[in-house]
């Protein structure tokens, strides 16, 4: 293998560059990438170290960041259909990650991404021009290729609601599959037997956390998994999850959903069937939004803290920014179940 020396700035490193100097293809290169499976642990590494080592970026993307400090974090997540101003769950984070910036002198730079500019993050004008130190990156929407394409920048970054499930990148998640365990074995404890799941895109960590959850407690007591997936998770979503559950599933009693959005569609949805929540049918969400006591019945759910979230996370990156040799730490935050009427609870 040669790897032989690093590209000059005018010539940028491509992928099939990569391969080349490795001796692989370039579709493992890719795959290695793009977090994507099929890779050895070995080759993966390999790949990364050696696109970091380049300062690789898709598209072409200027490489390098300054020297010069800027004081500034850039809070970024994908633009969604409640803006960030009124994102309970989100905008909690981004506050707790402001409030510990600003002890360490750092401004916080909040922006809403669409899928286009999600798609080629390197080439964001806020990361062409070096206008931030380091970057915290919210929601499981932003497509791992974009994430690794950043790390091997050297750009200090942290996830905050997600993962890489190969790739071990500096990440702050919330107790999600502890969550979905306990709000299952809840409603378990209610004497219920039929429960259906209702859950976004699994690739997705928290979603894919806190189902498996649901799934460990309904298999330990050798009950079937009743499962509907959605492209999304919001109330919209949780409404047209809940409707074919009641096809698929007509004699399901209970409900757990993998956030407080799809929970309250799902209500909406089985009042214009004819079912009572609780009384013939028990729901359970997470996230303990704003609106999850103020629902009809008041929602049942697992209260995730975000506000301690953005806090671990903004704490990490001080630590990647003023310290490059730190190893990648995945960190979690406790969650707690909160009981209210939509389970059948006084």
């Amino acid at each position: 293998m040669t790897t032989g020396n690093a590209a000059s700035d005018n010539q940028p490193i491509t992928m099939e560059e990569i391969a080349r100097r490795l001796g692989i293809s370039v579709a493992t290169v890719s795959r290695a990438l793009n977090d994507k499976p099929g890779v050895s642990e070995a080759t993966r590494r390999q790949v990364l170290d050696f696109s970091a080592q380049l300062k690789y970026a898709p598209h072409g993307a200027a490489r390098g960041l300054a020297t010069t400090q800027t004081h500034t974090v850039a809070f970024l997540t994908a633009f969604r259909a409640v803006p960030l101003a009124a994102d309970y769950f989100y905008q909690r984070i981004m506050l707790g990650a402001q409030q510990e910036l600003s002890q360490h002198g750092y401004y916080l730079l909040v922006s809403a991404l669409s899928a286009d500019q999600l798609g080629d993050l390197p080439n964001l004008r806020l990361i062409q021009e070096n206008r931030v130190d380091g970057i915290l990156l919210a929601g499981p929407e932003i497509p791992a290729r974009q994430i690794l394409s950043l790390r091997a920048r050297n750009i200090p970054l942290v996830l905050v609601d997600n993962a890489l499930p190969r790739s071990t990148v500096d990440c702050v998640l919330s107790e999600d599959e502890q969550g979905g365990y306990n709000a299952t074995v809840h409603l378990l404890e209610h004497g219920h037997r039929r429960i259906v799941v209702l859950t976004g895109p699994l690739d997705w960590a928290s979603n894919q956390a806190r189902y498996q959850g649901y799934r460990h407690a309904m298999e330990e007591k050798g009950l079937a998994v009743l499962e509907i997936h959605e492209a999304e998770t919001t109330i919209d979503s949780g409404y047209t999850a809940m409707q074919a559950a009641l096809s698929s599933y007509p004699d399901v009693t209970a409900v757990f959903a993998v956030n407080d959005s799809m929970a309250m569609g799902a209500m909406r949805a089985a009042r214009e069937a004819g079912r009572t929540v609780p009384a013939d049918l028990a729901v359970i969400g997470f996230d303990d939004i704003e609106w999850a006591a103020h629902a009809d019945p008041p929602l049942t759910t697992v209260k995730v803290y975000k506000r301690q979230m953005g806090a671990v996370a903004a704490r990490r990156l001080v630590q990647l920014m003023t310290n490059e040799e730190e190893v990648p730490i995945r960190s979690t935050v406790a969650t707690q179940l909160i009981t209210r009427a939509s389970c059948g609870c006084s």
